[in-house]
């Protein structure tokens, strides 16, 4: 049995799953398997990772399209370790990731689920200069409903057992559900929230910047709407499983929720959104400004400075990035 298995979902990644799998390839624990799971993608996908079968760590699972959530839950099936993370085709790993995240799990027996941070890089791989840092000890639910410190769907590393305590089934169909495949957004959080809520397993994330987190700057504000309404599906969901809980922090956390979306708009240019999830959050609760008052006046300010341009009728009415 490897010493762990690294699920890595593909729909037409065809430009950048080379890249991906190079990264996993030149990992330093070499025993490992990498699982490409095809999620019905109509582009090369597969002709691009078909040189890379001859690695005999590698292997490759076709499936008719289920998203995200189902690639991920069709790898852990597939998957032979106890230990089993995840990669997106775009996203890239850091040489010794893997290794350190192992030994993690071997050092605290009733850790569940292990995470670093990343680094951000654009969609020719150019690092951008913004790092996510986030919390690693003593993590509780409250912490992951209101600043996901997991963060990214590439930054965990999980045990299996973990992932078999929060398995869920329905009626009419025999299939393990680890990820909810109803979210299209949102599955990583509600997964990480889903597992704090209901199992006792520990979190807890290692230093460093491990992951490589891709993202396209062109599209950083685009469909915040669909994200929120997506991230307060995942509130409706599980409401019932600690409704004392949910009552407690959630409109503190749909307060941070809303300002990211704004320093997301901020990052596109798009102050009058900005503006709008600012003044909701602040309606909703002033922890992010109490808690975190430099971060929560700087967005503030940013969104009040673009807004400011874009009102100008003698600015050139540019919208350039504003760094997170």
């Amino acid at each position: 049995m490897p010493k762990a298995s690294i699920i890595v979902p593909a729909f037409n990644v065809e430009a950048t799953i080379s890249e991906t799998l190079k990264s996993l390839q030149d990992q330093s624990l070499r025993d490992i398997e990498i699982l490409i799971i095809d999620d019905g993608s109509t582009d090369h996908t597969k002709e691009v990772v078909a040189p890379f079968l001859m690695d005999r760590r590698i292997r490759y699972v076709h499936q008719a399209n289920r998203g995200l959530a189902g690639a991920r839950n069709r790898g852990i099936e597939e998957a032979s370790s106890d230990i089993i993370g995840f990669c997106d085709a775009d996203d890239l790993w850091h040489p010794d990731k893997a290794r350190r995240h192992v030994v993690h799990f071997a050092e605290i027996p009733r850790l569940g689920v292990s995470y670093a941070g990343s680094e951000l890089i654009d969609d020719e791989g150019r690092k951008l200069g913004i790092r996510q840092s986030p919390r690693l000890k003593q993590i509780t639910a409250e912490h992951i409903l209101k600043r996901n410190p997991i963060g990214n769907g590439s930054a965990a590393m999980l045990r299996r057992q973990a992932l078999m305590d929060i398995a869920s089934r329905t009626s009419h169909n025999a299939r393990a559900y680890y990820f909810d495949e109803s979210f299209r957004q949102s599955e990583d959080i509600e997964c990480w929230l889903r597992l704090a809520l209901i199992t006792d397993w520990k979190i807890e994330g290692i230093p460093g910047h491990l992951t490589s987190y891709r993202v396209a700057l062109s599209g950083l504000s685009a469909n915040t709407d669909r994200q929120l309404a997506s991230w307060g599906n995942v509130i409706n969901k599980l409401r019932g499983l600690h409704p004392r809980f949910f009552a407690q922090h959630e409109n503190a956390a749909r307060a941070y929720q809303l300002r990211y979306l704004a320093r997301r708009a901020i990052s596109s240019g798009d102050g009058e959104t900005a503006t709008a999830y600012l003044r909701s959050a602040n309606q909703l609760s002033l922890e992010p400004l109490r808690r975190e008052p430099v971060k929560t006046l700087t967005t503030h300010f940013a969104a009040w400075i673009l807004n400011r341009l874009n009102f100008n009728p003698l600015s050139l009415r540019a919208k350039a990035p504003v760094s997170r």
